[in-house]
């Protein structure tokens, strides 16, 4: 039912109308009045105007239009008020949906989608600076239709985003590709045309006083955005600035408090590392003083890096293995290495070694490490350090090359005890052959001392070996038979045993071999009394040089085997003289004047049963050179030379003659 009250304007009408007498005034129903304001809510529709809402009212017409333009100042009050609460509340969600996300690459996405929603544009992005160069890259968009405005780097100066970042305000274009008051960049203007994009405007993310990127709406058509658009992007821009900022800080704190455990959990394992590494070199360092050995070292290494551990000599013979197995290194060299007992791969790592002083992985299909056990320029052995289930740390290692210091020391130890054993045994020896004037009993205190009964060395053995093995020969031949005595004298290695001739020297060239692994001459002279072992010696020593001289260079033997030889050169060496110069004087005579090998060839003619053609084949001649040389033998000892008897005479003679010469 209509309301059928009035109600009298708030204001005299003479305001609306001057001159107009206040009785002119009308009254307003109530329904106009609730027609009036239903028009000015922000949804309704255009309508009539105020005039069609209010045509049964009698009002004036300069008031009607009073009223149409009040009644449109205030819908477009309430209508952006009303806009605004929207835009607010939209930003407050975007707010905290953004300070939700601690990704920064989501948030980028989040913040570029929520711009392109509030704004209503086409097309959205993100650009932040990248270091160094300062360049702009394109990192997100939203509403693109090409695939290169992903990642367009803007160069510094150049483009709207730059603008923006450098003066580090707002900045619009309503025809972007026409806009004299930006520097344009062809490729970013290709790209740009590429998406169509006509206006645009931008915004800059600002976190304190940086600047860490630009926010930018565009449309594919012209469009001005009002100052309101651009407050509102502001905000936004500033919002997600604040939070992305925020994430980057979060981040770097987690990370910085994951570097600071990893080098908290780092420090504990370096200094755990360090205090077992004091321990292992304390325990090192006790078995020097206490006299340890070579497997004490191994042990230890062993238990402390839960890994095998093998140390070898300088000829790569396993002295320790911590796993109580046969060491690799141990093998026999193979073809094409070298007679050191190292293998390739394990020599290759200790001339390496050496050069660092540190442990040096073995290659070559071999595994583990290897470290030098070196006293000044000589190599005295190597630690070999297998693989295990954990990686060993710097520390590990640097306990390894010290252990192989202390492995030196021990072996400078041992070797000092030997050399000073050595010593003392030989001068023994040498006290027993020799020709000075020594007190038996000063002899029987000294060799009572270390275990040995002088009345019991009954045989002398003389080895023969290469120089450079004789030190180790003389080593090994200090422990082949308890109670017995070796040494040095006169340049050769002699061992003084119980055993009978034979024996003695089978088992003094097994036992040598066994060690040393190269070529052996052993001659064992015959027993007797401990008063004649002088001459029994020089005895085995002839022995030895005429069995050198047949080329027998690695055997094992008695003198009385080659008695019938040493009996020559013995007492009637003044009439096998003779013989030989009445046999054979010519032909010595012409060798020595002239430097010829007359007597060779003819050894050689003999030994190839007089044929010419085989001696010079043996003797690596020409066939007109032994005749030659046959030749001359006829000129100087006669035609009858070859003949059966002097040819028997003549053989012996030159044979003895050779003999002579280092017996």
């Amino acid at each position: 039912m209509p309301l059928t009250g009035t109600v009298r304007t708030t204001e005299e009408l003479s305001r609306a109308g001057r001159g107009r007498d206040t009785t002119a005034a009308r009254r307003m129903s109530v329904d106009g009045v609730l027609a009036l304001l239903r028009s000015i809510r922000a949804d309704a529709s255009p309508g009539r105007g105020v005039a069609g809402l209010l045509a049964h009212e009698d009002l004036p017409s300069d008031v009607l239009a009073m009223l149409e333009d009040e009644v449109l100042r205030v819908r477009g009050t309430v209508t952006r008020m009303a806009r605004r609460e929207h835009e607010l509340s939209a930003l407050f969600s975007s707010a905290r949906e953004l300070a939700e996300e601690r990704e920064p690459a989501l948030l980028l996405r989040r913040l570029v989608q929520r711009a392109h929603d509030l704004l209503g544009t086409d097309v959205a992005y993100v650009a932040s600076f990248e270091q160094p160069g300062g360049v702009l890259v394109i990192h997100e968009a939203v509403g693109s239709v090409t695939p290169e405005l992903m990642g367009v780097r803007v160069p510094p100066g150049k483009g709207l985003a730059m603008k923006v970042a450098q003066s580090r305000a707002a900045c619009r274009s309503t025809r972007y590709m026409q806009d004299h008051g930006i520097e344009h960049d062809d490729e970013v203007d290709a790209v740009i045309d590429g998406e169509g994009i006509v206006s645009m405007v931008g915004v800059p993310m600002l976190a304190g006083d940086d600047v860490v990127g630009v926010l930018v709406a565009a449309n594919r058509s012209v469009r001005t955005f009002s100052t309101e658009e651009i407050a509102l992007l502001s905000a936004f821009a500033d919002h997600a600035s604040v939070v992305l900022q925020t994430a980057r800080l979060l981040d770097e704190a987690v990370a910085s408090a994951a570097a600071a455990e990893q080098a908290c959990a780092e420090l504990t394992r370096q200094t755990s590392a360090m205090e077992r590494t004091a321990a292992v070199h304390s325990e090192l360092t006790a078995a020097v003083l206490r006299g340890g050995s070579a497997q004490e070292v191994a042990d230890i290494l062993g238990g402390v890096l839960r890994r095998r551990i093998t140390i070898l000599d300088r000829r790569g013979t396993p002295l320790a293995d911590s796993g109580g197995r046969a060491a690799a290194a141990a093998e026999p060299p193979g073809d094409g290495e070298e007679q050191t007992g190292f293998p390739t791969a394990i020599r290759a790592a200790l001339r390496e070694s050496r050069r660092t002083g540190q442990c040096v992985p073995l290659r070559e299909g071999a595994s583990g490490l290897a470290v030098a056990v070196v006293a000044g320029e000589s190599l005295m052995g190597a630690i070999l350090v297998d693989d295990g289930e954990i990686a060993l740390t710097p520390a590990d290692r640097r306990t390894v090359e010290r252990a192989s210091q202390i492995v030196a020391l021990l072996t400078l130890r041992q070797e000092a005890v030997a050399d000073a054993e050595e010593r003392v045994r030989g001068e023994l020896v040498s006290d027993l052959l020799g020709a000075r004037s020594v007190y038996r009993h000063e002899l029987l205190l000294r060799a009572r001392s270390r275990g040995i009964r002088i009345d019991d060395l009954r045989t002398p053995v003389v080895v023969i070996v290469e120089p450079e093995h004789r030190r180790a020969a003389l080593r090994a031949a200090h422990d082949i038979v308890p109670g017995g005595l070796a040494g040095e004298h006169e340049g050769t290695v002699v061992v003084l045993v119980s055993e009978a001739p034979g024996d003695a020297a089978d088992l003094v060239r097994t036992r040598l071999a066994a060690t040393l692994g190269c070529p052996l001459l052993v001659v064992a002279g015959p027993a007797g009394s401990p008063e004649s072992l002088a001459d029994r010696f020089d005895l085995a020593r002839r022995c030895a040089r005429l069995l050198a001289a047949l080329g027998r260079t690695d055997t094992a033997a008695t003198t009385d085997g080659y008695a019938p030889y040493l009996a020559l050169f013995g007492s009637g060496r003044e009439d096998l003289g003779a013989f030989i110069e009445q046999t054979l004087g010519p032909v010595i005579e012409w060798d020595a004047e002239r430097g010829t090998d007359l007597v060779a060839t003819l050894l050689g003619f003999v030994e190839a049963n007089a044929s010419p053609t085989k001696t010079a084949r043996n003797l690596g001649l020409h066939t007109n050179t032994v005749l030659q040389r046959l030749d001359r033998i006829t000129t100087l000892l006669g035609e009858c030379w070859r003949e059966a008897e002097p040819l028997f005479r003549i053989s012996i003679a030159a044979r003895l003659h050779q003999l002579a010469a280092v017996v």
